[in-house]
Order: structure tokens, then C-alpha cells, then sequence
């Protein structure tokens, strides 16, 4: 690390005002405080609190938290395939994996590639830092949308997301909405055939780069995904081996929400640093535990209330993207509302809306939008209280 820390000082001078790569300063500057921390200190005479855990760190532990669920779930895709073509006997954990891979990397390339181009753009001409916001949201993107989307579709979803949903509000930490649920919302409301639960949308129609099996014709292609099919037959309920793969995750889904074991892997790690609220997690699964229990108390549903939560993008929703720290409400109370409108939001759409089972991502951009009210709430309730204390002292 001190050879590259001596490389990154030789050739800073060129990426300075006055050098002859200028023009790329903000490309330098994303590169080196992401292998460093910055150097920079407040102003002379300022109250500071100086911390190796900048920014960019937080946002590496969100990638490494997300790796379980993102290699799991390449695995699911080569899984479904198989299954689907019939082959499942002939093929093996590396083979199905590796088809994964070849499916989801050229999206993993296309949304960072996009993205990241935007900002640096961007942060050239307002010659600011770059920002590291969109080195978390990149990889969920690839996780949260259909490995069957076409890679325009994603650019053009992606650069909707990152210019109306992030950078008009001024960039990283002033967004209201999560970006990577604004770019799945743009893909639904656009584009809505690649959107749906239908199978085609899970499992690929043809063997990727030679990947040995091909699902062309097979009648599972037909077929619904759990919470798909549910809501076709009126949510009445699942069977326990269902419940057993979803928590497995070996069912047809996005590529990070099938397996909950790994995205419970994730939530450990997260919840270990310290970098998601564990009031709003919770928070979320208990709205949607009592709100499951209640529909299905009031004979609007079968499904039991835990079925809620490992189904679908629940719990991937709930840890991942909830607690998002920008998005999400800030004062300790107003998390454990903001958590429970999440969890009963969601399962009230999945429920009273059978033309979308799947209620997670409406519920979260939906509590984005009311996080600075309740946030208001809370901080004019305290100030209201020590106003009155005072004057009580008085």
C-alpha cells in the first residue's frame, strides 16, 4: 500500500489545476480516496471529529454485506434454468453458478458503467469530489430487476435514476427517493412486460455462452412465481416446501431476495458495524408480521404472517434498502415508524392489489417520501418538551 500511496502522490500533480490531465481530476480523486482516506481537515479553529470510517468505508461494508445474496443468487439463476430445462441431474453447483455469472455481470457492468459515468461527468463540471454514493447503489441495481432485462433498458432506467432521483436533489446525501428503487419503479411504469412475475422474466429462454442446457420450450416458462402465483389464486397460502425454498432460496426471483439466509448474512454484518438501524429493520418485519396477521385475521388472506416475510423482495427490502441512512428517517423514534408504515404498506399491496403481489418497493418509496415528516414530528415534539422545561425551570 505505500508504493501505490507514493505512485498516487507522484502522479497527483497532473490531475491538479494546471495539469496536463486536469480535465480527469474528479476521476482521480474518486480513485484515491477510495483506497485511502483523504488527507483534507476541517478548517483551522472548527470543531472536528476525525474517524477512519468515512463514507466510502460505510459503503464498502453495504457491498460485502451484499456478496452472500449476490453469489447465492447467481446460483439460483443457473438453478432455475436447469430445473426448468429438465436438466437439474446433469448439472453441477460451478456449472449452474457460472451460468449466473455470464447473466448478471453484463449488468453489473452496464449499471456501474452508466452510473458511474454520470458522476464523474457531473462531478467535472461542478469540479467537486466524486461522490461514492452510487458504488452501493450499482450492485443493487443488478439485484433488485429481472436477469432478463435488456441491457438498454437497464442504461436507460439507470440514468433516469442517477440524474432525477439523485443528482438534481445535489448528489449523494440529498436525494429523497433510494436511486436503486427508482430505477426498478422506471423499469415497472415503463416497461411493465419485463417487469411481471411470469417465469419468462426468472429463467433465461436459452443457454448463456455455451452453458450446456436450453430451456427453449419448456413448459415451466408458463408458470408464476410463488407471490405471482398466489395472487392469482387469491393468496391462499403456500405449502412448506415453498416456505423452505424461499428461505433457501431456491425459488424464481430477483437475484438478491430469494435466499434469506444469505441476505440474514448481510443484515449480520451490517448490524455488526453499525452501519443499518436495527430499529428499522425490525421495524419493518413487525409491521409486516401484524399486518399479515390482521388481513389474514379479517379473512382477506390465507397466507400466514411469516409467509409475508420470506417471500418475495421482503426481506431483502427490509435490510437493504429500508435502512438506506440518506432515505430513511433519521431520529431515533421516527425510525421505528418509519419501519412499521414500511412493513404494513407492503403487505397491504401485495394483498389488496392482486395486480401486484409484490408491494416492498412502493412501500419504501412511498415512506421515503414521508421520513422528513415524520423526522419534523419528532424533532418539533422535543423541542416543544424543553421549551416547556424551561420554562417550568423559570
Amino acid at each position: 500500500m505505500k508504493a501505490l500511496r507514493n505512485y498516487l502522490d507522484k502522479i497527483k500533480p497532473n490531475f491538479e489545476e494546471g495539469g496536463k490531465l486536469h480535465a480527469f481530476q474528479s476521476l482521480f480523486d474518486g480513485l484515491e480516496t477510495f483506497a485511502f482516506v483523504p488527507r483534507t481537515t476541517g478548517r483551522a479553529g472548527s470543531v472536528n471529529i476525525h474517524d477512519a470510517i468515512d463514507s466510502k468505508r460505510i459503503i464498502s461494508f453495504v457491498i460485502i454485506a451484499l456478496i452472500p445474496a449476490l453469489l447465492f443468487g447467481m446460483y439460483n439463476i443457473g438453478y432455475q434454468n436447469a430445473l426448468a430445462a429438465g436438466k437439474l441431474g446433469e448439472a453441477t453447483v460451478l456449472g449452474m453458478w457460472w451460468f449466473g455469472f455470464l447473466a448478471v455481470l453484463p449488468k453489473i457492468v452496464v449499471s456501474y458503467a452508466v452510473g458511474l459515468g454520470i458522476e464523474f461527468t457531473v462531478a467535472q463540471w461542478k469540479h467537486e469530489e466524486i461522490q461514492e454514493g452510487f458504488l452501493a447503489t450499482g450492485i443493487l441495481i443488478p439485484m433488485i430487476v429481472p436477469v432478463t432485462t435488456p441491457l438498454w433498458m437497464l442504461a436507460l432506467a439507470v440514468a433516469f435514476s442517477v440524474i432525477l432521483a439523485k443528482e438534481i436533489f445535489g448528489g449523494t446525501g440529498m436525494n429523497i427517493f433510494n436511486p436503486a428503487l427508482v430505477t426498478r419503479a422506471f423499469l415497472f411504469f415503463s416497461y411493465p412486460s419485463a417487469m411481471t412475475g411470469d417465469n419468462t422474466v426468472w429463467v433465461a429462454g436459452k443457454s448463456l455462452l455455451g452453458a450446456g442446457y436450453d430451456v427453449t420450450g419448456a413448459d415451466a416458462l408458463s408458470g408464476a412465481t410463488p407471490l405471482g402465483q398466489a395472487a392469482q389464486e387469491g393468496f391462499a397460502g403456500f405449502d412448506s416446501s415453498t416456505i423452505m425454498n424461499a428461505i433457501y432460496g431456491l425459488i424464481p426471483g430477483s437475484v438478491g431476495e430469494t435466499s434469506v439466509i444469505a441476505i440474514a448474512l448481510g443484515a449480520l454484518l451490517l448490524l455488526w458495524t453499525g452501519v443499518a438501524s436495527w430499529k428499522i429493520m425490525l421495524s419493518v418485519f413487525v409491521g409486516g408480521a401484524a399486518t399479515g396477521w390482521l388481513m389474514q385475521a379479517a379473512g382477506l388472506t390465507s397466507i400466514q404472517w411469516y409467509e409475508h416475510l420470506v417471500l418475495g423482495g421482503f426481506a431483502f427490502g427490509a435490510v437493504f434498502m429500508a435502512t438506506d441512512p440518506v432515505t430513511s428517517a433519521r431520529t431515533e423514534g421516527g425510525k421505528y415508524i418509519y419501519g412499521l408504515l414500511i412493513g404494513l404498506v407492503a403487505v397491504m399491496v401485495r394483498v389488496l392489489n392482486p395486480g401486484y403481489p409484490e408491494g416492498m418497493m412502493l412501500a419504501i418509496l412511498l415512506m421515503n417520501l414521508f421520513a422528513p415528516l415524520i423526522d419534523y414530528c419528532f424533532v418539533q415534539r422535543n423541542i416543544s418538551r424543553r421549551a416547556k422545561r424551561a420554562t417550568n425551570i423559570k
